[in-house]
């Protein structure tokens, strides 16, 4: 079976700042690696409530998205409807281990 399609995730810093980017949705900032993916966590949990609120709206000026961005965003709120963490699905089975200790 395949894995699970996952849109890119990029590492990047500048000025003492993280950067998570997911390719072609979104990003998150932080001081620390954990702040920039709770960042991002948070701006995708926001992108995935309004699409399940307002449905997905395209302009006919502009090639359609990636199909992929759209099912992954789906996928994720269909998670977080059943009141799932979206971490493991975005960063994989490592975001579930417990780095507290």
């Amino acid at each position: 079976m395949a894995e699970p399609w996952v849109p890119r995730l990029y590492l990047s810093e500048h000025a003492g700042r993280c950067r998570l980017t997911l390719c072609g949705l979104t990003h998150g900032d932080g001081y620390t690696l954990q702040n920039a993916a709770d960042d991002l966590i948070a701006r995708l949990l926001d992108m995935v409530l309004f699409v399940r609120t307002a449905g997905f709206a395209f302009s006919t000026d502009l090639p359609p998205p990636d199909y992929r961005l759209l099912d992954f965003l789906w996928e994720l709120g269909d998670r977080v409807a059943c009141g799932e963490d979206i971490r493991e699905r975005v960063f994989g089975p490592i975001a579930s281990l417990d780095t507290s200790a």
